[in-house]
């Protein structure tokens, strides 16, 4: 369990909090691609880490991710007239660029030199694989955006899902880690889709665990035994902040947390396949509303069905996603901790947050998080990795995949 001051210092993420402060030194995904896909499109509203801005399309293309709140008077940017390229607030005509600058003041008298001493607040963007990164750290320790593989493959062999999880990010985060419900909560039975894996998590209900410190975050093992010789290893990544490369069945998943305020999170996921994405492949975002809360919420019991529930699907609820959310989000917004009592099976967890509470501490003391991709010359992240094989069980996981190094190596 976790002590309550450890609790909250690892689940407040507000602006000058700790925790918050950690995650402003990464790229953090903030909107996806297409809910401003053309130019001069109406700017959308984001939330991210306790604070309220818009993004927006500009005429030539670019991306900006400015605070919500005109500088002027304080009117929403979110109603502004997104034209020739800039962001223009309905209420007196001020025009912001994408990077927050005062391009216009109509209301003021020729020669004003107002709008040049005023800058909206704003963030840099990156955009990569259907989503738009930003990054909301100090300008000077800014790190270059870490080459994942998902920077290099085809836009139609992916896909990205996002939807609204109603607790804290780090109960998100702490089931990404725990291999051992999948034996559990994710069970089914009968004619399904994931029968080939279900056999396996039924079959070894109790995994061993090997978790290692790398530059990156964690990376975390799964070993069931698989019988006649044979081992299931399923290998996830830990990445900082808030990623965790999950092996699914079709796909190599980055499922990416990013909090909201303390009690909502983002929950992204990118799907990265060796084959053009088809509707099975999309099938997450019919279970997804367009203001992106899930259809099946803890409002509607996740539209639990008893009958299935007792002859094909542990839980009775479909799909992974709502059943992790039915799992998390019914701990309630902030789940008190010390009321816990962990087990040997939740060594990933306790992991977890021995290696958050060491980051944390340390970036506050002064020292240098880890993941903060400096050097071009060592940006290749092949090593951030998600797998899922049988295979001998007298082989040894790092040498049937001898690419899952502890650090980086040179880029080639």
């Amino acid at each position: 369990m976790l002590s309550t001051q450890d609790n909250t210092l690892l689940t407040q993420i507000g602006p000058g909090t700790p925790m918050g402060n950690l995650m402003r030194r990464y790229w953090l995904p903030a909107v996806m691609s297409r809910e401003i896909a053309e130019p001069d499109s109406p700017p959308v509203r984001v939330s991210l880490l306790g604070e309220r801005l818009v993004a927006f399309r500009d005429t030539s293309g670019a991306v900006g991710i400015l605070a919500e709140n005109c500088a002027h008077r304080g009117t929403s940017l979110y109603y502004g007239r997104n034209e020739e390229c800039g962001l223009r607030c309905i209420y007196h005509g001020w025009k912001y660029d994408v990077a927050g600058n005062v391009v216009d003041t109509p209301a003021e008298p020729e020669g004003n030199t107002l709008g040049p001493k005023v800058k909206q607040p704003s963030y840099p963007c990156h955009e990569v694989a259907g989503l738009i990164w930003t990054y909301m750290g100090p300008p000077a320790s800014k790190p270059l955006f870490p080459d994942y593989l998902f920077n290099h493959v085809p836009a139609e062999t992916t896909w990205t899902t996002k939807a609204i999880l109603e607790c804290n990010w780090l109960q998100c985060m702490e089931g990404e880690v725990d291999s051992a419900h999948l034996s559990f909560l994710h069970r089914e039975w009968g004619n399904y889709e994931f029968d080939d894996r279900q056999s396996l998590f039924k079959q070894d209900i109790a995994p061993a665990y090997e978790i290692e410190e790398t530059d990156f975050g964690m990376r975390l093992v799964a070993i069931r035994d698989a019988s006649d010789g044979q081992q299931y290893v399923r290998v996830s990544s830990f990445v900082m902040p808030v990623t965790a490369w999950i092996s699914g069945s079709r796909s190599k998943s980055p499922h990416i947390y990013v909090p909201i305020d303390d009690h909502r999170t983002w929950r992204i996921d990118l799907g990265i396949l060796d084959h053009v994405a088809t509707d099975r492949d999309r099938v997450r975002e019919h279970q997804i509303g367009p203001d992106f809360r899930k259809v099946r919420n803890f409002d509607n019991n996740y539209l639990q069905d008893r009958e299935i529930q007792r002859k094909g699907d542990f839980t009775g609820i479909e799909d992974f996603m709502n059943e992790d959310a039915a799992a998390t989000e019914s701990m309630g917004p902030i789940y008190d901790r010390t009321r816990e009592h962990l087990g040997v099976s939740d060594r990933g967890v306790i992991s977890l947050r021995r290696y958050l509470l060491a980051q944390v501490r340390s970036l506050a003391d002064g020292g240098t998080p880890p993941h903060q991709v400096t050097d071009p010359a060592r940006n290749n992240m092949r090593h951030v990795d998600t797998l899922a094989e049988v295979i001998p069980a007298n082989v040894h996981w790092r040498d049937h995949f001898p690419h899952l190094t502890i650090e980086a190596q040179p880029a080639e």
